[in-house]
């Protein structure tokens, strides 16, 4: 076997190359990572990071390429050869089968400790996962399934399961995409201890206020290749940015023309299972940005409004008239559509084409008979939708399961506007999606207000709210405190107001 080029270096992929038809995923990509480095890797959404990623774990085969580790070259023909390696993985949906408990999903793959007479011993199991979730520096349940867990202790247990094969390398895939900001602080200190026992971390992530908080190095993919790896501190946002899209953005959020019209929604006093006698009003071409931490009852608001959820009580108006939305196809039948917060379980039917994604919840808009389905004119709009948001895929009848996050996002949102809405509800719309397409749902949003449809938009991301709000209700333990404007506050200020402190 063949020793690796540098001492310093504890993982070496050279060459790797991947094609799909009609497309190459990855092309020559070298990448590298040092003893006890978080090197980050970003990119936009199909710029290759997580082909590159699952060819470590082993999931796939590369056409072209070699890896090293610790100076011993690898081939991986399988995930568990990478395990076997000391390479440990924490995908976005972590790999966790949620009917075990933790303890159970810490040792999952391997041999359980067993007694003298092969019974597995479970006193021993638990012994070593309650050792294991303790260098951790947290508190964990191991004998619940995990199903019942929070997405921070899921989080901690596919860590947990990394250090217990003693794993050199760990990659973690958008860690924080679902854990609110204290919860993430709490990963950062995990990582770092990580990094303090000579544990590498390749981390992937698309906030980059993350990449320059706890990476030491960052590499920039673009169409498939690597366009630059440099020391974190020794590059600035702006140029990480324009590295990541191949061009300089413009401003951010596109600005306001002109002002919001009269009232759309009228919520009263309304109350769920969580929310408690929230009120306020949506005027036509309004971006209501609703703040509040995880759990403050953002989520809970809109499936209200959307039909998702039951009302205990209070009462919605729309255009002046009270409704009752018993269900989402009522709700879409009203001109109400959600973009859902996970769009993989909620939003898409991963197995199906774009074009039945797009038209599934109005086909009765494009109903020939009664019966059949005018495919000509559900082809002309999903065609306009899929040209007017940029949607990247082969055609459209190619599965949705095919394309990248950013673009699968861009679907949820043209089903949405398949059938023009009055009101839009967005639940965390950037979620796990690369800065130039963030930069794309800013100018779509902007242009609906436009259009004068009335958007609540919920979003963990405080700068996102004050620059595309035009007010911001904020919500605390499932009531409304405030109702601001954000040209009148900052982050710090915003933030204070969603612990429930008024600013002093």
């Amino acid at each position: 076997m063949e020793s690796c080029p540098s001492s310093k270096v504890i993982l070496r992929m050279q060459g790797i190359t991947k094609d799909y038809p009609g497309v190459r995923a990855v092309n020559n990509v070298d990448f590298d990572v040092r003893r006890g480095e978080v090197h980050a890797l970003v990119g936009e959404n199909g710029a290759g990071k997580s082909t590159l990623i699952k060819i470590l774990a082993g999931v796939i085969l590369p056409d072209a390429g070699r890896i090293w580790l610790n100076g011993q070259e690898l081939i991986l023909r399988s995930a568990q050869d990478a395990f076997r390696a000391g390479l440990s993985f924490i995908h976005q949906e972590l790999g966790l089968v949620p009917s075990l408990n933790g303890a159970e999903n810490i040792f999952l793959g391997r041999p359980y400790p067993t007694k003298r007479l092969g019974l597995v011993d479970w006193s021993a199991l638990y012994k070593q996962a309650r050792e294991l979730i303790a260098q951790l520096d947290t508190e964990v349940p191991l004998d619940v399934p995990v199903a019942q867990l929070s997405p921070a202790m899921r989080t901690m247990i596919s860590i947990a399961r990394a250090l217990s094969i003693q794993a050199s390398v760990v990659a973690m895939d958008e860690p924080t995409a679902s854990l609110t900001d204290q919860e993430a602080n709490h990963l950062f200190r995990v990582i770092r201890s990580l990094k303090q026992r000579g544990v590498s971390v390749i981390y992937v992530s698309h906030r980059l206020e993350e990449i320059f908080a706890i990476s030491d190095r960052v590499t920039v993919m673009r169409d498939g290749q690597v366009v630059a790896t440099c020391p974190t501190r020794d590059i600035e946002a702006a140029e990480l940015i324009r590295l990541m899209v191949g061009r300089n953005l413009s401003k951010a959020y596109p600005p306001r023309r002109g002002m919001p019209g009269k009232p759309l929604l009228e919520v009263r006093n309304l109350n769920g299972s969580y929310l408690r006698g929230v009120s306020f009003t949506l005027h036509q071409g309004e971006v209501l940005g609703v703040a509040g931490l995880a759990g403050a009852g953002r989520t809970e608001l809109l499936r209200l409004l959307f039909g998702a959820d039951k009302p205990s009580g209070g009462s919605i108006l729309l255009e002046g008239r009270p409704i009752k939305v018993p269900s989402p196809h009522a709700a879409f039948s009203m001109g109400i559509a959600l973009v859902p917060e996970e769009r993989h379980s909620q939003g898409l039917i991963l197995t199906q084409s774009v074009a039945e994604n797009i038209t599934l919840a109005h086909l009765s808009t494009f109903a020939k008979g009664g019966f059949l389905l005018n495919t000509k004119r559900e082809a002309a709009v999903v065609r306009r939708l899929v040209q007017a948001l940029h949607i990247k895929a082969a055609n459209i009848r190619q599965p949705v399961s095919q394309l990248s996050g950013g673009n699968q996002q861009k679907v949820v949102f043209a089903k949405c506007l398949a059938k023009p809405p009055k009101i839009l509800l967005l639940d965390e719309p950037t979620r796990g999606i690369d800065v130039g397409t963030k930069f794309e749902f800013y100018r779509i949003i902007r242009q609906l207000a436009e259009q004068g449809t009335g958007i609540l938009l919920v979003s963990s991301e405080l700068s996102e709210l004050l620059g595309l709000s035009d007010r911001l209700l904020v919500l605390h333990e499932g009531r409304a405190v405030a109702m601001l404007k954000p040209s009148e506050i900052d982050q710090q200020t915003l933030l204070a107001y969603c612990y429930g402190r008024r600013p002093i």
